[in-house]
């Protein structure tokens, strides 16, 4: 049975930079993009044509953000999806390359976070499981100083971004991958947990800030509701967009009241 033709619609790269202009992003700002390439529709040049238009939309004096998340360097007796024996734990552990920024390449975060770190110019973070990348002439003072045991909070680059006074674009992304919500669990009372991973020398344990999206899909709906979020579409896919500082104060706030955990190691 032959493959039936894409339903589109058709995107290119001029109509992501053009839309995106409709959408209100801005000439010169500083953007942290959470994406889905597939919600937008047929897109001719796949990735590439996405973050092309995206720069085009930024401009020459934009910057590009996006995670390029590692969570695959972690503790394999925490793994879920999927598993793997126990037997083989300790394997993994010895053997599990530690981070590079060049070449690790990230995971469960799309084509197109991968697409910006391999772009060229891209500078991309130190933390070896939440790390971001960054094109434009701001990247470094993005990602510059990302300390090892802060995965999303002050010594990240999320707090850089609101302090730049970044917008987020969630395109075609639901809540539930706005890791802005995170800083928020670092100015709250939060549990603190054991993280494993791969390190230069060897397996190392770091102490950290628990964090999860649990929930984030209903805070992001509360948001939404009480604060100004500029919503279009890009292709077909659903775009918002809204500043790092609203969504961090609001999650603060929130988080406290609705989904309140226990500081505790």
């Amino acid at each position: 049975m032959p493959t039936p033709p894409p339903t589109g619609p058709l995107v290119t790269r001029g109509t992501v930079a053009a839309q995106l202009r409709e959408l209100a992003v801005q000439d010169g700002e500083t953007l942290l993009v959470h994406s889905s390439l597939k919600s937008l529709g047929w897109v001719c040049g796949g990735p590439v044509a996405v973050v092309q238009g995206l720069l085009d939309a930024l401009g020459p004096n934009g910057t590009l953000v996006v995670p390029t998340q590692t969570g695959e360097l972690s503790d394999p007796a925490v793994w879920e999806n999927p598993p793997v024996p126990e037997e083989w734990w300790d394997t993994i552990r010895t053997s599990m390359p530690a981070y590079d920024p060049l070449i690790t390449p990230s995971r469960g975060v799309g084509v197109i976070p991968e697409t910006v770190r391999t772009w060229p110019g891209a500078l991309r973070s130190a933390h070896p499981q939440t790390s971001f990348a960054a094109v434009g002439p701001g990247a470094a003072r993005v990602i510059d100083g990302h300390a090892t045991d802060c995965r999303l909070g002050e010594s990240s680059p999320l707090a850089r971004l609101e302090e730049l006074h970044a917008r987020v674009l969630l395109l075609g992304s639901g809540y539930d991958t706005c890791t802005s919500f995170h800083l928020a669990e670092y100015r709250i009372p939060s549990p603190l947990v054991k993280v494993g991973r791969p390190g230069p020398v060897g397996w190392e344990t770091v102490t950290e800030i628990s964090i999860t999206s649990d929930r984030f899909d209903e805070l992001g709906h509360d948001f939404e509701r009480d604060r100004p979020v500029v919503r279009g579409k890009v292709g077909a896919a659903d775009a918002r967009l809204f500043p790092v500082a609203d969504a961090v104060a609001y999650a603060e706030r929130w988080l406290a009241v609705h989904r309140p955990r226990e500081e505790e190691i």
